[in-house]
């Protein structure tokens, strides 16, 4: 089970923040902090997104596979950054490693996939111990399935487009989990986190009233054939 640690560097009012940097350009005044709430709020109102960008989020994916900080990765825009565990200096005998649902739910897949996952290790610290073989190259045997930890630095906006793809429910289910996990420290930090959450972290189609998926989940009908015809210029 993966966690998320918000660090102390994250921006812990983001709607005064937001309020206070649109109010210097509108030049009001930025030193009533109620005034500038409210001007965050507006912002929010109007889907002026640019704001969301001076709204810092850092914090620590740990315990989550591989495979879904890969995908992490994948989501760029607005200047984020991280680190990765190592898999050159960081002892990997013995790994930790994220089971899917739907192996763990078969008690004979569970079996063979741990024995598996067993084996890898046993393998790499043979290779290391036995064979003298550099860490760095032993390491290559290790799966996507292991467990690793980031330091990952954001902002708001960022966040806000990610969830309308990864709170989906066709998303990897991994990155759903993750991304809920995320959803609920942030909500943790202050009042002001918890209303953005609620507000803006949502998946797309409930942005836009249906699904725009080829093959939907369910929670949204698809688009209608109105839709499509307007869409594409066609009217009746």
């Amino acid at each position: 089970m993966g966690q998320v640690i918000i660090l102390e560097e994250t921006t812990r009012s983001p709607v005064t923040l937001m309020g206070s940097r649109a109010g210097i350009c509108q030049g009001s005044d930025i030193t009533d902090k109620e005034k500038n709430y409210k001007r965050g709020l507006d912002c929010i109102a109007a889907g002026h997104g640019r704001v969301m960008e001076y709204v810092n989020v850092e914090m620590v994916l740990d315990g989550y596979s591989a495979r879904v900080i890969r995908e992490w990765y994948t989501h760029l825009g607005g200047a984020p950054t991280r680190l990765q565990a190592s898999t050159r200096y960081i002892n990997y005998d013995k790994f930790a490693y994220v089971i899917p649902p739907a192996v763990a739910a078969n008690p004979e897949a569970c079996a063979r996939y741990e024995s598996m996952m067993h084996e890898i290790s046993e393998t790499c610290r043979y290779l290391e111990k036995e064979c003298r073989i550099a860490r760095e190259d032993a390491a290559m045997l290790l799966p996507l399935g292991m467990e690793t930890k980031i330091v990952d630095k954001r902002n708001l906006r960022n966040l806000v487009d990610m969830s309308r793809q990864r709170m989906c429910g066709r998303a990897y289910h991994e990155y759903q989990a993750m991304f809920q996990d995320i959803c609920d420290a942030l909500s943790n930090v202050s009042k002001e986190w918890e209303y953005l959450v609620k507000q803006l972290f949502k998946p797309k189609c409930e942005i836009i009233g249906y699904c725009p998926e080829k093959r939907s989940c369910g929670r949204l009908p698809g688009k209608n054939p109105d839709m499509i015809q307007a869409e594409n210029g066609i009217y009746n």
